[in-house]
């Protein structure tokens, strides 16, 4: 969670490589456009969220817990810029939606990171427990 142009792509992109080089499981990087093409290496699954119309924290769970039926073999999600994906930006909304995530990944063992435009300082503490 950072402001505007304070890294959080570069460091997503470094976290994407460290995963490929660590991990033997299948990594996947969900983006709104087509902007990490060549700076995601081609082992990552890139995928334009853009093409699917997600815009809801209903449509982002269903889309991801679908990638992950259909890949077993996942052990990382990469999510850049989320709230470019779902509109609402609510802070209760996107805390209950990280608890969901916190339990998906504990239960299935996938490692999640999420880049998000927001002041990390005015997060709430049931945000800040998942920063990074």
């Amino acid at each position: 969670m950072g402001l505007k142009g304070s890294g959080k792509t570069k460091k997503l992109v470094d976290l994407v490589r460290s995963a490929l080089e660590q991990n033997s499981g299948d990594v996947v990087v969900i983006e709104k456009e087509r902007k990490l093409t060549y700076d995601i290496p081609y082992q990552a699954r890139l995928i334009d969220a853009s093409a699917y119309g997600i815009g809801s924290y209903e449509l982002i769970k269903g889309f991801v817990s679908g990638i992950h039926a259909g890949n077993y073999d996942i052990t990382h999600f990469f999510i850049d810029n989320f709230f470019k994906i779902v509109d609402d930006k609510n802070e209760e909304t996107f805390a209950a939606f990280l608890t969901w995530l916190d339990a998906f990944a504990e239960r299935e063992q996938i490692d999640f990171v999420l880049s998000v435009t927001a002041d990390p300082e005015n997060a709430s503490e049931s945000i800040k427990k998942y920063l990074i």
